[in-house]
């Protein structure tokens, strides 16, 4: 499966920006997707996943309660509205696809990466 991440950009604290991941390839319904993001001099952490169905969920604490994720399998899309944004948002995001299905925080189980966009939250 190919990604590709977009809708990233720059917006002052407490804005929101929806990004989205377009995936082409085998049905995207196959696949648990996740978004993740690395700042720069940081690892990259996990933001929050989404399972192949849609119905299991599960999100970074940093973001619990201002980010959601949601997808639409025919389009073959997945979606992050990211909510009150703040500065320790910033970073590049990437989304992420898990041929197993799984719902899992770790970058090491996910196989295929979107290039990233980059979001920018100005205090």
């Amino acid at each position: 499966v190919q990604l590709q991440a977009s809708g990233g950009g720059s917006v002052e604290a407490g804005g929101s920006l929806r990004l989205s991941c377009a995936a082409s390839g085998r049905p995207l319904s196959y696949y648990s997707m996740a978004w993740f993001r690395q700042a720069p001099g940081k690892d990259r952490e996990f933001v929050a996943v989404i399972s192949g169905s849609g119905v299991g969920k599960d999100y970074a604490e940093k973001v619990r309660g201002r980010f959601a994720i949601s997808r639409d399998n025919r389009r073959s899309m997945v979606f992050l509205q990211m909510n009150g944004l703040i500065p320790e948002d910033a970073a590049v995001y990437y989304c992420a696809a898990d041929k197993y299905d799984g719902v899992s925080a770790h970058p090491s189980n996910y196989d295929y990466w979107g290039q990233g966009t980059q979001v920018t939250v100005s205090s």
